[in-house]
């Protein structure tokens, strides 16, 4: 789980429950929410397939609950791998294949045990994570499409509100619930856009490189098994993709 997402939004939304206080009763309208909540929705299910739009709830899902590998960890892992190779051979690893939890990682070890060519498992392993990007991607610009529609969707809110105002002048009663709606539909239609979708966006664009960076990590390591170069010349190749205060040697 990430905790920082969680914290950041608890954060956002107490200090606006904070500065509006004992008022919160005034900023809760159900025409207001529908305009931009449905709006959202619907014009979401314009701009993608609905195979897609089905999939943001995984996609949100994926911001607040998924964190990717350890890269340092990764790199333990695989220079312990790489002693076993060096000692007993590639075909050792077979035994240790399905105790790997990383399925990228369990993936192209199986196919430098099957004896397939060096080039073949390169040119699996980099499609794979060539689409891991595109799909990453692709839900980063979902979030960042919602986080566009949702400010629009109260902006017409606001428009709806104010024509229904200006319509009504004569009856006082009426100018109350018009222009709760025409403020406050501006006011959700922000409030999602800058705490919830936006924010997610970029978060899975993080999410994505680390992501990428722990599958590069795995394909460059399992390139020095099928070579079988030195543990620890795959420890120095590896501890490239780290920044220098997370890589501790496995031969200190």
């Amino acid at each position: 789980m990430d905790i920082a997402t969680i914290i950041g939004m608890v954060v956002a939304f107490g200090l606006v429950l904070f500065a509006i206080g004992d008022a919160i009763t005034g900023f809760i309208d159900v025409p207001s929410m529908a305009i931009v909540i449905g709006g959202t929705v619907g014009v979401l299910l314009v701009a993608y397939p609905l195979a897609n739009c089905i999939g943001v709830i995984k996609i949100i899902l994926k911001t607040i609950l998924n964190k990717p590998a350890d890269g340092p960890s990764i790199v333990t892992e695989l220079v312990d791998l790489a002693q076993i190779v060096r000692k007993e051979g590639i075909l050792a690893l077979e035994s240790k294949v399905g105790d790997i939890e990383h399925q990228f990682m369990s993936k192209g070890l199986q196919m430098a045990i099957d004896g397939q060519e060096p080039s073949e498992i390169e040119d699996i392993l980099y499609m794979e994570i060539d689409k891991l990007g595109e799909r990453h991607l692709r839900g980063a610009d979902m979030m960042t499409a919602l986080g566009t529609f949702a400010p629009s969707m109260g902006m017409i809110g606001t428009l709806v509100g104010l024509v229904l105002m200006l319509a009504n002048m004569e009856d006082p009663a009426s100018i109350g619930p018009s222009m709760a709606v025409a403020l406050l539909t501006t006011f959700y239609g922000a409030l999602m856009a800058n705490i919830i979708f936006l924010p997610m966006a970029s978060k899975l664009k993080t999410r994505s490189k680390e992501e990428i960076l722990v599958h590069e990590i795995i394909l460059t390591g399992i390139q020095s098994l099928v070579a079988g170069e030195n543990p620890r010349v795959m420890e120095q190749k590896l501890h490239g993709f780290l920044p220098p205060t997370n890589r501790e040697s496995a031969f200190d």
